[in-house]
């Protein structure tokens, strides 16, 4: 009896194992019990941003997305514990008990003033217009829920833009129409962007490091890649 290549690859001394199991039951039970693993628990991803999908696949193969209904309301006014409340919130209102949940938010923050997704195209522009030719910050919050156990971190980084005219701002607008994303741009259009600091995942609103290392601690990141 084969078996197929990435099943052996995927599971460390497979070969071996299955040497030394005698019986068609066994190796049957045997198989089983490797796919059921294989398979895991289900992934929920609770965000409508592409951008956070494009960067979940990096860790995990398959995976389920859905919307949260959470309002953005929090008693928190410091950036990292803001955007971790905001995180757990959006989490919480899915009710998923059979699946591993991911939820993250996102700000962009500069001398206590906070910057979310714009509300129309004249936010947008006030947005960039004071984000010109400095350095803010940007934090990403990231809940995690498997079975009934809660897990939830943050991760920053620093952001420093070109000095823009308003003109420049206006083709960034038509060109790329950033109204989905905190602070009105998009970290990988590469054009208000100067330089940065830290990981460009986390910008982009997925902190794929830091959350690699969380699915390990839980158990689960090696069943999806």
């Amino acid at each position: 009896m084969g078996y197929p290549r990435d099943f052996l690859g995927r599971n460390r001394g497979a070969e071996g194992e299955m040497r030394a199991i005698h019986g068609k039951g066994k190796l049957f039970l045997y198989i089983i019990r490797q796919v059921l693993y294989n398979i895991g628990m289900k992934v929920l991803l609770c965000s409508a941003s592409p951008r956070r999908r494009e960067l979940l696949h990096k860790l995990v193969k398959d995976f389920s997305v859905t919307k949260s209904d959470a309002e953005e309301r929090s008693r928190y006014q410091r950036p990292h514990l803001l955007v971790m409340d905001l995180a757990r919130e959006k989490g919480r209102s899915v009710m998923a008990n059979d699946a591993l949940i991911i939820a993250s938010d996102t700000l962009v923050y500069r001398h206590g003033r906070y910057y979310g997704k714009p509300k129309d195209r004249a936010d947008a522009f006030r947005m960039l217009r004071e984000l010109s030719g400095v350095t803010h910050a940007v934090y990403t919050g990231v809940y995690l829920k498997q079975d009934g156990k809660e897990r939830v971190f943050y991760d920053k980084a620093l952001v420093h833009f070109h000095k823009l005219t308003d003109g420049e701002i206006n083709d960034y607008l038509d060109r790329f129409a950033p109204f989905d994303k905190a602070g009105a741009y998009g970290i990988q259009d590469g054009i208000v962007v100067k330089n940065y600091t830290g990981s460009f995942d986390t910008i982009m609103g997925l902190p794929t490091e830091k959350l690699g290392k969380v699915l390990e601690e839980m158990g689960v990141r090696d069943v999806y890649q």
